[in-house]
């Protein structure tokens, strides 16, 4: 899992006995992002992040998961969400 959709944390997660050191985000579709606005996800809205991570990482986080991310590692994950979102045109 080494790519460039892939976030390696600052501060690893404990899933159980299990580190979860870096997730792959893949690319959403329109169904991993219905309930967010996508304004609000494209300004790096906490609460919808929130929301769509654990339908687009693998491993899948949970929201409890989420909730638990260290700043630096959601800013990172949420770079990779933008870029999602931007047109190949755009680059």
């Amino acid at each position: 899992m080494n790519n460039e959709n892939t976030v390696v944390f600052e501060t690893p997660l404990k899933r159980g006995d299990t580190e979860i050191k870096q997730v792959e985000l893949i690319k959403p579709t329109a169904g991993s992002l219905r309930g967010v606005r996508l304004s609000d996800l494209a300004g790096s809205d906490v609460d919808s992040l929130i929301i769509v991570l654990p339908r687009i990482t693998a491993p899948s986080l949970t929201k409890a998961e989420c909730n638990n991310l260290d700043p630096a590692d959601l800013i990172a994950l949420a770079g990779k969400v933008i870029g999602f979102l931007s047109s190949k045109s755009d680059e």
